[in-house]
């Protein structure tokens, strides 16, 4: 039997994003969302839910989300769920599902060019985002760098 892990999520961000380094220095970023679906309800009233989402973008890919976006931004975030799991620092076992971003479009307005000239673009993850990604599943949150 097949099997398929593919995610498309369009929404806003909830928050500014949270740039951070592994202790290798590979860039990680997590983007809080929230998206909406809209319906109508039996009684054909028309009803909203939000759906609160983390997806985790890697390498370069998460500086640049970190520099362009920002709480209330719009994007589109293609990618798979992911399982991770960690023991806390009061010894509880803890696990996540998160959005794992194979590519982020910035939706909405580009913003003004830099000084350095670049505009904004998507960039697709660095190769060695993979293994990287091995060895920070393993680790804990605790053991990332803030920026």
């Amino acid at each position: 039997m097949a099997n398929l892990n593919k995610v498309f999520l369009m929404g806003n961000l909830t928050k500014d994003p949270e740039l951070r380094y592994t202790p290798q220095g590979t860039a990680v970023v997590n983007l809080r969302m929230a998206v909406n679906r809209r319906f109508r309800n039996k009684n054909q009233e028309l009803k909203e839910e939000t759906c609160f989402i983390t997806a985790v973008v890697w390498s370069r890919q998460a500086e640049t989300c970190n520099q362009y976006l920002h709480k209330g931004s719009a994007c589109f975030i293609e990618g798979r769920l992911q399982s991770r799991s960690w023991e806390d620092n009061a010894g509880q076992k803890r696990s996540v599902i998160e959005v794992r971003a194979e590519r982020v479009q910035f939706m909405g307005k580009a913003p003004a060019k830099e000084s350095s000239g670049e505009s904004r673009e998507d960039f697709l993850p660095e190769a060695e985002a993979s293994s990287t990604e091995a060895a920070w599943l393993g680790e804990s949150e605790e053991g990332v760098n803030e920026s």
